[in-house]
């Protein structure tokens, strides 16, 4: 079972919007909105949140955001409240990267830290991707000269490397031993970052260049290969 998610924000549109974002991302994952009052106005219910959280919880635990403090101090006394508190985390992260960045680790199979983790790292989201990026780049700068694999691709679909493609894209190299970017004119990203993608701006008729290095070098290049040629399945 994959690690479940809460948005608690003082808005209800904020939050649904937020939870309709995330589910083209990982469709796989729970993921429940807690926003607004019972009457519909601003600001934060417990009970809803209470609720929210009991939803999401699938035996792998549930991370919780928020967008305000006073929100915060709900999510947490509806963490406080359970019978086992260990088994949710409230994360501190900016709401709408924070939910991108921890959806997708949830649809991996990351664990509960890992998955907050996620959400954490997206706070300082560009420097975390250069990181990534230096990561990958290292690792591949170390890699045999046989396994580099390199390829040119025009972005056919319609949105380009935004949202649910980046997240497709990123999530078609779990379980893969190989360091892979994506570059988009002067830019270059992780592949494994959704946010680094993202952050390509590339968008339909754009050519990207892929490089990968490592054991499944040419396995990881073929997978957002046939990604790009059926334009994301869109």
């Amino acid at each position: 079972m994959r690690v479940g998610l809460v948005v608690v924000s003082h808005s209800g549109a904020l939050s649904d919007g937020v939870v309709e974002l995330v589910g083209q991302m990982a469709p796989q994952v729970r993921v429940n909105t807690a926003g607004g009052t019972s009457d519909g106005g601003v600001g934060t219910d417990f009970e809803a949140t209470s609720a929210a959280l009991a939803a999401a919880e699938t035996g792998s635990g549930v991370v919780l955001l928020y967008d305000l403090g006073s929100a915060r101090m709900t999510a947490e006394l509806a963490v406080e409240s359970l019978a086992e508190p260990n088994t949710a985390l409230v994360v501190d992260a900016p709401l709408v990267e924070g939910a991108v960045a921890a959806a997708v680790a949830a649809q991996n199979g990351d664990d509960l830290e890992a998955v907050a983790r996620a959400a954490e790292q997206a706070a300082g989201a560009g420097g975390a991707e250069q990181s990534e990026q230096a990561a990958a780049t290292s690792a591949a700068e170390g890699a045999s000269v046989a396994t580099r694999v390199e390829r040119e691709l025009t972005l056919e679909n319609e949105v380009g490397l935004h949202a649910r493609p980046a997240a497709l894209l990123a999530r078609s190299l779990t379980g893969l031993e190989a360091a892979v970017t994506v570059s988009s004119g002067e830019s270059t990203a992780d592949a494994r970052s959704v946010l680094g993608v993202m952050g390509l701006g590339a968008r339909k008729g754009d050519r990207i260049g892929l490089r990968a290095t490592g054991p499944d070098a040419e396995t990881a290049v073929q997978r957002i290969t046939e990604l790009v040629e059926h334009d994301f399945d869109e």
